[in-house]
């Protein structure tokens, strides 16, 4: 007998070297921004996120005043829809996000965001347990998401924007980036002939569970050049630099494209020639 009980020990200890328990939760004061870690099924806080003020991001008034108001809604515990925000590259769907969160934070700090990867979706019941457990509000962010047509991660996204067995989760809205309309990669790389079979019919589906659809598009040189001399007067580059609308120009040339990301990606460039630092205050 005491030959079994031991052995059953042993197993029972093995078991739970194979399944640890979870991690603890993070606390209220840990901070507001998370990043889910699928693997370990624990929530990371991050310190000091990378994020642009919303009064800077420009030339994409529309989507920031819908996505603002639905976030106020939802911060206050009023209904808000899931919403999915897609276009070009580099045109601010994740800074907006971002941003927004943050202008909403500063009147609703127990207003959560918490980034979770694409690979990482599987595990989205276990994420939305946590937050339900937690007792918090939170936004679940995934970024650049698509899928390919054998992708089976849709579903437990598709779960959660369904609101699962339990009804609704009214805790928890669901924000979504991608460059994808339809959200899947065609096996041919078209977006607009889809393949009848139910998998695809079911993804093909899936952005219709997003009550909000924002478009993103690219920008003409006015709105560019108004979102650089933003960017330059915040952090004070504006006044003294005569040659900032050329090189941008130039920049945005040897480019091909004028974005967000291309604008900011020029900042960069021109802050560190003139041996400026780049810093924005929460």
């Amino acid at each position: 007998m005491g030959e079994e009980r031991a052995l059953l020990e042993r197993i029972a200890q093995a078991l739970e070297r194979l399944a640890p328990p979870p991690a603890a939760l993070p606390k209220t004061a840990d901070g507001n921004v998370f990043v889910w870690q699928g693997k370990a099924r624990r929530l990371r806080a991050i310190d000091n996120p990378r994020r642009v003020p919303l009064a800077l991001l420009l030339g994409v008034d529309v989507p920031k005043t819908r996505l603002l108001e639905n976030t106020i809604r939802f911060a206050a515990g009023h209904p808000a829809n899931h919403a999915m925000l897609w276009g070009a590259r580099g045109t601010g769907k994740s800074a907006l996000v971002k941003a927004v969160h943050q202008a909403v934070a500063q009147t609703q700090p127990d207003l959560k965001l918490i980034e979770i990867s694409r690979q990482d979706l599987a595990t989205l019941p276990d994420l939305a347990d946590q937050v339900s457990e937690a007792g918090w509000r939170a936004i679940l962010f995934i970024d650049d998401l698509s899928f390919e047509g054998s992708d089976e991660g849709y579903k437990a996204l598709k779960s959660i924007l369904d609101g699962g067995v339990s009804g609704s989760l009214s805790n928890l809205l669901v924000y979504v980036t991608s460059n994808r309309r339809h959200l899947i990669n065609r096996p041919d790389g078209s977006q607009h002939e889809f393949r009848p079979e139910e998998t695809v019919e079911e993804q093909v589906a899936l952005p219709e569970r997003f009550g909000l659809w924002l478009g993103f598009h690219g920008l003409d040189q006015p709105t560019w050049l108004a979102i650089i001399h933003s960017y330059a007067d915040k952090l004070a580059l504006d006044a003294d630099d005569p040659e900032l609308e050329r090189k941008a120009l130039q920049w945005a040339a040897q480019r091909g494209a004028r974005s967000g990301r291309s604008a900011w990606q020029f900042i960069i460039d021109r802050a560190g020639e003139l041996g400026r630092p780049i810093q924005f205050e929460d």
